[in-house]
Order: C-alpha cells, then structure tokens, then sequence
C-alpha cells in the first residue's frame, strides 16, 4: 500500500513543492485560531435550573407537592417533588445534547496530519494545522481541512460524510491555465479536498486553503448551532392548559374561602374547604401524565430498538405528515455488493451473494470476476474494490482462480486521460506477467482497440446496467513477455472479459415499511446526494412515487423566492442536494404547515434532522453528529423500525387523549362536591382524606393504567391527525365537561337522596362516595376506547387497569365496613344492601348513558 513516511520528523530533498515554516505557521495559528469547530459556553447548572423553575409547570407541581406536605400526604408530596427532579434532569441533558453534537463533529474535524515544515515532513495535531500548510494524504487518512491538490497518484476519496454519495470519488490536479470549478463536494476528477473526508485509495499532496468553520463541515457545525430544536405540542398545550386551569383555581379557590368565612364566620374550616377545592381542581395530573405517558413510550421504543434522545419526539412522530429519507445508509444499506457480471451478453445476477458457493456459481463468469480481483488491492479501502474482492473469495474459493502467491510488480493508475487501473502480476510458475485492468467501460474498450461494431453492442449493455442505477466498471486482461514494462497500459495487448455492475442495495424491511408509511397518510420523500438515475431507481425498488420530475440541487439553486415550497408538494426526489439545500427543502416542507421527519445517517445530513420536527439518524453506520443532532435513533439501523414509531407515536396521542378526558370529567364530581355543599350551606362532604384517595385512583389510572391501552383498530390506516389538532382541543374538553357534570348530577341526586330517606350527614357522605368512585370507574371504561364499542372494549386486555381498580374496589369496601378506616374517612356505618342499592343504580344510570352518542367519542 503506497504511503508517505510515518515517522514524526524527516528531511525531504528535492521536493519542488516549498512548505511553511515553523515560524510562519505558528504566527497564522495565533493569528487564525485552531483548526477546530468552536464549542459555545456551557450554560452553569444555576442557569438552567433558573429557567425550569421559571416554568408555570415546575411551580404547579412544587405547590401541589407543598400542599400534600402541609396535610401530611408524604407519599404524594414525594411523587410530585420527584417529578421535578426529573424534569431538572431532563433539561439538563437537553441542554448538553447541543454541547456533544457539537463536540462531536469537532473530533471529526481534527484529526492528525502529516505537513511540510521547514522542509521536512512532520505529523502535528490536527488542530494546529493552517492555512497554506502543505498536507500529505495516503490510503486510509482521514484529510484535516479544506485543501487544494497539487500532485496526486490514483486519489480517491470517500466524501458521502458530506454528499450522502456512497461511490468514492476520483481526486485529479488540474492544469495552471484550466478554469477552476465550482468549489464542491461530490463529483470525480475535482482538485478540492474537504476537511473530515477519508482517503480510500491513492495518495496526494495539497496546500490547505480553509480550516476550523471555513471549511465545507465546518459550515455544517454552524447550521446545526443556529437550528433550534422544535417544542413538542404536547408541551405547549400542556403548559398552557396548566397556566389557565391553575389561573382559574386559584381565584375560585379565594372566592370560596372567602364566602364560607363570611357566611358561617369559621375561616379556618374554610380554609380547610378552600385546600380540600384546591386539591381537587389543581391539574397536577396534566404534566405528571405527559411525563410519565412519553416516559414509558421511550422504554416501549427502546424494546423495537430506537433509542429517544428527546422524549417529545415520541408524540410528535405520530404527527408527522413528511417522512424525508436519505438514500444512502437510510433506503440502502450504505455498503457497495457486487450485483451483475455480463460477460458475451449473458447476464448473472447476485440475487444472495451470501449463499453462493463454487459449485452454483457459473464457470462462463469465473475469469471476469477473477481479473476483476486482480485488478484490485488484496485488502482494499475502497468499497467497490472490497466488494469485488469479498464475492470473489466467496464463490471462487478452491478454484485455481485465486492467486495469493502472485506478487504485484507494477501499477498503472487512474489518470484524467484514462479512466482505468491495471495492476501488473507476476506468477511463480509462469515466465510471463499477467497483467488485471479495470475501469470506465469506455476507458477498457479503448484499450482494447475493439471496433465500432463490438464497441456498440458493449455500449449498449452498459447503458442497460447504467439505468439500473449501478455502478459499472469493465474488466480486461493481457500477457507481456517478462523485461521491461512499458510506460503506459496502452502498449499492452488487452482483450476484453466482460462488465461488472456494483450497487448499495435496498434495505430489505424498506418496502413494506413504505407501503405502511403511505397507508398511515405520510409522504415519503427522498433527499439525497446521489446522481438523478440511481436515486430514481431506489426510488421505485422501496416503493415510492417516483413519476414526478426528479429535482436536483443545481436546479434548486435557481429557483426564485417562494418557488421551492410548491415544488416539495408534489416532488418526491430530490437528488444531488447539499446540506444546506436538504435544510432548504425541510424548512420549506415546515413553512408549507407539514409535520416533519428527517432520516439520515452522515455529517451532511446533520443540520436537516435538528432542524426537523422529528430527526431520525441511523444508530449502527451513522455519524456521532448524526446522532447527536436526531431526536431519536434507529440502533439497528432498521427502516421498519420508524413505522413501529408511528404507530407509537399514534398510539401515545390517542391515549393521552382519553385521559385527558379522563382527568377533566373526573375532577367535575370532585371539585362539585366540595363546591356545592358550601354555598347552599350544607355539611361538608368532602375532607382532604377523601381528595387523597381520589388521587390515588386518578393518578395510576389516568397514567399507567391509561398508557397501556392497546392501539385503535385504525391506527395505522387513518391519515395523521390535522396539522392544527390540539389534545386540549373543545371536542376533547367539551366530551369530558358532559361526562363530568353527568357524573355530578347523579352523586349530587344521592347525596340529596340520601338526606331525604334519613340517613345522616356521614352515611350520605358514604353513599354519596362510594356512588362518585363507582362513576369514576364508569368514566374509565367508557373511554377506553373511541374505536370500538363499549361492549367490545371491556375485552380488551390491560392488567395493570384491572390490578389498580381492583385495589380501588378493596380499599373502598374496607372504608366502609372495617371500622378503623371508616373513621379514617369520617365515614358512617351503611348496610351491605344501602352500599349496593348505591352502586347498582350508579351502574344503571352510566350504563344506560353509554348508549348515547353524546356522552361517547367516535374517531
């Protein structure tokens, strides 16, 4: 493998190229900085939990927590104040997610480097390297910044960190008088080098014009520092529903204070009134199911292999109307296979390269494939040339077409005039060299001087594997007498072997996931780096509308102000993009009112997945970029895996849906009862006792017991929710508004009922009770769910939902018949008939309800 030396100091004579001096280096050092992407300051620990605390929620749940404090409810005070821990917690983390993405596309910008200095080569750090250094590049180092090419030997880089193209390509100098092309990345025969890049093949010198965030990634890191990540809905609407409701509390809470101490002239029993309303009407329920709804969907999420790095992008998956998929990594498997050989105009295909063996792999291809490796490094960077080697060795072992004991004499490498390799072999048992080429087909046909006729039915040919969207290469042979090579590979006599097609093939889970995606409403979009025909061809294997017009980056940079965001409505692909232009084209699909998902796996895709609603990066062959900028990552790379995502997503919304409903039919009853008896000068019928069991029904329901209800029937096949819906939407409110003061009516009708058949103010507080939790668990059945029937719902599974009424049920009933805890809960003795005449009429009453339509929600 061809190098430059390794050694950390040595003198190089004769070398016609004159680098900086130590001097002049560290002067533009002082003077440019270091090569490396600049971290912003690290907000302290005080900052940010200055701003948690500034939030309505944060100071919602420390006052609910402080109430159960002052009543002596340790277990819920701990519950809540836990919750803000974690919240702490949570932004803390959020706020170094931006830090590491950062920090890690700053160790990608640095590696080592090997310079001129004072004449003499010297490996440095790759942060001290500047501009104007003279840079040596070989096979397997990674390139330190921006730099032009001044002399190079068979170059090839592989750039799809930066273009999504996973084909390396081909470095050349160009001459002093040639116009300079456009300065970027992607495209063969170019003089730039880019900072990050990986050097598969060759070897190079260049002068560094661009280093730290001059250079093409150092541009990247600044896009990704300017996006700002998207604020889930969820959180809004909740923040904003809590601010209102806690508003609303608190100056109904003071009014009944104050008129139950002027009425009655007991102020501290209406300040016992006034917390028992406040308790049951402060919506501490909202955050603590948000948080614990997304908690458990990021464990649900973790067991389907995707790993939440932010936790609101769970629900906002199951909005999302645009899925925009990067090809490379993402559709494709981001690895190069070796796909066709084509040899006298028969054609094999690879259908599974891992089963083949020698014996089913036919003998009419076996010295296309054999001087296709022969043509190639044994143990090679480049990704065709692995792929070529890996099949060979496959399904040409024990076969006398692999020759480990040949040694390599010489190698004609790439050049601008020839685009083709040939690598000259000696055998131990031969007294001839053999001599491997492979290239651009129209390069091999060259040199083997076919005709026109012969010329044209190969062109052919290529142009058939060419619209498959392969990668073709054509592969000869020749024979020279052992003495002295010649000069050029044109002297050789080469006879033509056949052409050989290489592919990034298909991710096989992605079709079927984006016949999923397209059945649930979600558009899928390609963006990628690669050429229009590849992309159009991947486009049509993973099942994607690809009739459209293909819309490269190039013609994107001219389209006018306005023009691009009606062109991402109906185009499907879009090719040839840069990273600025794919962050073009997702804001453009977000100003157009879309929900937007991002997947991709490189550098390149970096800023379009923070700046995304939902960022999806690859977790097994992505970048630490990639990741860090992605709200969520796929650890086994799997495409399907998003659907499995969707489908949560869906099913998280709908559930905290229900319990929203849930929650504001159920605190009606609660905050009526402790409202009512007041001011028509009744007896109190609820104490803080009665609001903490309550507590302890509602929270578990309302939050496990809710989260783990199965999907809807639909939820799959139904299109995403409007862009504009809302959880705490009228409908959703309005529904829990008529199921609560239907619920409110009833025990009020008990309570009064009770009183008029004499019993006293204890026993009709028990009653009256035990008929509001037995609406409760009304309330909880009847919307479990929207999709099938009352009768059908009750059948579905949910044990944590059985376990939790079960103890409900306990711990009532020993409320009511064990003493102790009857005068814990200022209850008075009532039969066993009285207790279930209550509850049987509660049952005929929200049963007969239930069969109309008004008190239930259809999707």
């Amino acid at each position: 493998m061809p190098s430059f030396p390794q050694n950390e100091s040595r003198t190089t004579p004769d070398l016609p190229i004159e680098g900086l001096s130590e001097k002049t280096a560290q002067e533009k050092h002082l003077r440019e900085g270091p090569n490396e992407l600049s971290s912003s300051k690290p907000h302290s620990i005080l900052s940010i939990a200055w701003d948690v605390v500034s939030e309505p929620m944060f100071l919602l749940l420390l006052s609910c927590g402080i109430i159960y404090l002052i009543i002596g409810s340790l277990e819920d005070a701990l519950i809540l104040l836990g919750s803000v821990c974690i919240i702490v917690t949570m932004s803390f983390l959020q706020e170094r997610k931006s830090e590491r993405t950062l920090e890690a596309l700053r160790d990608l910008s640095s590696p080592r480097a090997l310079v001129l200095r004072d004449g003499m080569q010297k490996r440095i750090a790759g942060r001290d390297v500047v501009t104007d250094d003279i840079v040596f590049l070989s096979e397997g180092d990674r390139v330190p910044a921006d730099a032009f090419l001044l002399e190079t030997q068979s170059l090839s880089v592989d750039e799809s960190l930066l273009t999504g193209e996973s084909v390396p390509v081909r470095k050349q100098i160009i001459a002093p008088d040639t116009p300079l092309p456009a300065v970027k990345p992607g495209g063969d025969d170019l003089p730039y080098l880019f900072s990050g890049t990986l050097v598969v093949q060759g070897t190079g010198i260049a002068r560094v014009t661009a280093i730290g965030e001059n250079t093409e990634l150092g541009k990247i890191g600044k896009a990704i520092s300017t996006q700002k990540t998207e604020t889930s809905r969820v959180q809004a609407e909740t923040r904003q529903a809590v601010r209102v409701v806690a508003t609303a509390s608190t100056a109904l809470v003071i009014l009944l204070v104050v008129w139950y101490g002027m009425t009655r002239h007991d102020w501290l029993h209406g300040i016992l009134a006034g917390l028992t309303l406040a308790m049951s009407i402060m919506p501490a329920e909202f955050p603590l199911v948000l948080a614990i709804f997304l908690g458990l969907g990021a464990w649900r999420m973790a067991k389907k292999r995707v790993l939440t790095r932010q936790i609101p992008a769970i629900e906002m998956l199951g909005a999302a109307t645009v899925l925009c998929v990067d090809k490379t990594g993402t559709l494709t498997q981001n690895r190069m296979v070796l796909s066709h050989i084509m040899v006298d105009g028969q054609t094999y295909i690879f259908e599974d390269a891992a089963s083949l063996e020698h014996d089913n792999f036919p003998e009419h291809f076996h010295e296309t494939l054999e001087f296709a490796m022969l043509s190639s490094q044994r143990d090679p960077f480049d990704p065709m040339e692995s792929a070529i080697q890996q099949t060979g060795r496959q399904v040409l072992a024990g076969t006398e077409h692999i020759h480990d004991s040949w040694s390599l004499v010489e190698e004609y490498p790439l050049s601008r005039e020839l685009l083709a390799i040939s690598r000259v072999w000696r055998s131990p048992d031969l007294s001839q060299y053999v001599i491997a080429a492979k290239g651009a087909p129209e390069a091999i046909i060259d040199l083997c001087h076919l005709d026109a006729g012969t010329t044209a039915v190969i062109s052919a040919q290529v142009d058939s594997l060419a619209r498959q969207g392969l990668r073709v290469l054509a592969v000869a042979r020749a024979a020279f007498r052992q003495g002295e090579l010649p000069s050029q590979q044109h002297d050789f006599h080469f006879e033509f072997l056949g052409i050989i097609g290489l592919s990034d093939p298909l991710r096989p889970a992605v079709p079927n996931a984006v016949r999923e995606c397209l059945a649930a409403g979600i558009r899928v979009m390609m963006i990628t780096g690669d050429y229009p025909a590849t992309a159009r061809k991947i486009a049509e294997e993973a099942g994607l509308d690809a009739s459209g017009k293909v819309l490269a980056g190039h013609e994107m940079e001219t389209l006018p102000p306005g023009e691009l965001r009606e062109r991402v409505k109906n185009g499907n692909i879009f090719c040839r993009a840069t990273p600025e232009q794919k962050l073009q084209l997702v804001n453009a699909l977000k100003e157009n009112g879309e929900i937007v998902a991002m997947t991709g796996d490189g550098v390149n895709d970096a800023p379009a997945l923070k700046s995304a609603h939902i960022g999806i990066a690859m977790g097994e062959r992505g970048t630490d970029v990639a990741r860090e900028s992605a709200a969520l990552v796929l650890l086994n790379d799997d495409f399907s895996s998003i659907v499995c995502a969707v489908r949560l997503g869906r099913r998280i919304f709908d559930n905290i849906r229900k319990a929203v409903v849930f929650i504001v039919a159920a605190h009606i009853p609660i905050a009526g009862l402790s409202l009512i008896p007041v001011m028509l000068g009744w007896p109190l019928m609820l104490l803080p006792i009665h609001i903490v069991f309550f507590e302890l029904m509602v929270d578990p329901i309302c939050s496990v017991a809710f989260e783990n209800e199965p999907e809807e029937k639909d939820v799959m096949t139904r299109p995403p929710r409007p862009t504009n819906a809302r959880i705490f939407d009228k409908s959703i409110l309005w529904l829990g508004v008529k199921q609560g003061i239907a619920l409110l009516a009833w025990v009020v009708l008990v309570y009064w009922a009770a009183h008029l058949y004499g019993f006293d103010t204890e026993q009709a507080r028990t009653l009256t009770f035990t008929a509001m939790i037995a609406g409760d668990i009304w309330l909880i059945l009847v919307n479990r769910s929207w999709s099938r029937s009352f009768i059908a719902s009750l059948g579905q599974k949910n044990s944590i939902l059985w376990s939790v009424l079960a103890v409900t049920v306990a711990v009532l009933l020993a409320g009511i018949f064990i003493p102790p805890i009857q005068a814990l809960f200022h209850f008075g003795a009532v039969g066993l008939v009285d207790t279930l005449i209550a509850i049987g009429a509660t049952a005929c009453f929200t049963g007969l309800i239930s069969c109309l339509r008004f008190f239930r929600r259809a999707f």
